[in-house]
């Protein structure tokens, strides 16, 4: 019988004070787990135990911090089914995704396992004038502290591990909001920290409501906040975390320039990265830019790609396109499709939703003030227009509030290069779309996209301050 129920995690231990939230099935609607939720006095417990934590954690020898996440490496491993199957469900992703996502859950724990013995600093030469002479410094990194991460819906299992596997490997303990949509993945994950040997407090994973969020931001306890969702809620958050170190990874706007390369190839990787689980993603294409002499081509292998789109339930091995998080969620996007096509953009494809089901969309010639060109979709869209002169485009790629990354298809090395000095992003993609990351390059935005690098390197750092040692001769 199927696993229908998950406590949270308090001080690395599973407490069960409730059955409060349901988790549904997002394709049935059904409620598929029941999870505890944290109550506010919880959440000020489990923040005094990280507190306490955080010496014995900085203590932590970087083999023993190395075992911790190996050990999450080969247990991951063995549950591989059981976390793919659970991420099917309470995020309607489809199956394929879903065992990739676990795949890249493990390889980010595995490449925290190795740079937990590469935290290093530096032997500094001080002596660049005469009143130095007879002075040596030398740095280190030290943990920061006690860390609060709050983890979105859209990726429940990498997003939170982008979060959790550095913290461990730089020796803080933390506190984890996972969105309340999706928990399941990130409390297989505290199951699987349970079985190790971390000391009290090292962790605590606790889905709750928006009172008892307030301090995951707020309490001064806390030396970093880790943010992860809505552009919105992000700043909002910032505003108020006080003195704390912030990290911010928000909303995109992603964009793909097509210049000069193979248009099958294009085609297929741009069908991918915008479509590929319901566009739930920041990185998702939501605008391409096709070179006038490639248009019309381009344009008809497009809509015949798209149109083979397999949708429908998740858990069968040829779904493409499952559902969305939620039947609002649909809907709101569905109202940007239909606002856009009154305003006079064409509809190549799709723009038909049933309930969390929304058709994978082309539309062309939408207006410049339309939502689905200049917000976030988060969603199965895309907005395809032509463009004649490559310094145009790229103009257009930064006519966005957003940052995040930009796909160039072009052979052009020159062009790659101009394109990455002249886009205002956290990341360029050439030969490929901006949804393509691997979990150990640095991976952020600038303007509204946040502020910060993941990656687990550099995810490290932000959770680690430098101390100096400087040292006199006589």
């Amino acid at each position: 019988m199927a696993r229908t129920k998950y406590p949270i995690y308090v001080a690395n231990e599973p407490r069960t004070p409730n059955e409060d939230l349901l988790v549904t099935d997002k394709f049935t609607g059904k409620t598929a787990y029941k999870v505890p939720m944290a109550e506010p006095e919880v959440i000020d417990e489990a923040i005094g135990w990280a507190v306490r934590a955080s010496e014995p954690m900085a203590e932590l020898k970087a083999y023993e911090r190395r075992l911790v996440l190996e050990h999450c490496v080969d247990r991951f491993r063995e549950r591989f089914d059981e976390l793919a199957d659970a991420l099917c469900i309470e995020a309607g992703k489809p199956i394929k995704d879903a065992r990739g996502e676990v795949t890249r859950l493990i390889e980010t724990f595995r490449i925290a396992a190795g740079e937990a013995e590469r935290i290093t600093g530096e032997v500094m030469p001080l002596d660049n004038a005469e009143r130095a002479r007879n002075y040596v410094g030398l740095w280190k990194r030290v943990p920061i502290g006690p860390c609060s991460f709050i983890s979105p819906f859209n990726f429940p299992l990498n997003l939170a591990a982008h979060k959790v596997a550095p913290a461990i490997a730089a020796g803080c303990p933390f506190v984890l909001k996972p969105a309340s949509l999706t928990p399941i993945g990130a409390l297989i994950i505290g199951e699987t920290l349970a079985e190790t040997d971390l000391p009290k407090g090292a962790f605590s994973i606790l889905p709750c409501r928006r009172d008892g969020a307030r301090a995951f931001t707020e309490d001064p306890r806390l030396k970093l906040l880790s943010f992860t969702g809505s552009p919105a809620v992000g700043w909002d958050l910032k505003a108020r975390a006080g003195k704390k170190k912030v990290v911010l990874e928000l909303g995109g706007n992603a964009a793909c320039i097509v210049e000069d390369w193979d248009l099958e190839d294009a085609v297929e990787r741009i069908i991918f990265g915008a479509f590929y689980q319901s566009g739930q993603s920041c990185i998702s294409v939501q605008r391409v830019l096709v070179h006038e002499d490639l248009y019309d081509r381009f344009r008809e292998r497009l809509v015949e790609g798209v149109l083979r789109l397999r949708s429908g339930d998740p858990h069968k091995e040829d779904t493409f396109i499952g559902p969305m998080i939620s039947e609002d969620e649909a809907s709101r996007l569905h109202g940007w499709i239909l606002d856009a096509v009154r305003a006079g953009a064409i509809a190549l494809c799709g723009g038909t939703r049933k309930g969390a089901m929304l058709e994978a969309t082309i539309l062309e010639d939408v207006p410049g003030g339309e939502r689905v060109v200049n917000e976030e979709a988060f969603g199965p869209v895309l907005v395809l227009s032509r463009y004649s002169d490559f310094e145009e485009a790229l103009a257009r790629v930064n006519d966005s509030v957003y940052g995040l990354q930009c796909g160039i298809f072009t052979r052009d090395l020159y062009k790659a290069m101009r394109a990455w000095d002249r886009l205002e992003v956290g990341g360029v993609v050439i030969g490929d779309v901006p949804s393509w990351r691997v979990d150990h390059m640095p991976y952020g935005g600038v303007k509204e996209s946040g502020l910060g690098r993941e990656g687990v390197r550099f995810a490290i750092e932000d959770m680690t301050e430098i101390r100096l040692m400087a040292i006199r001769t006589p």
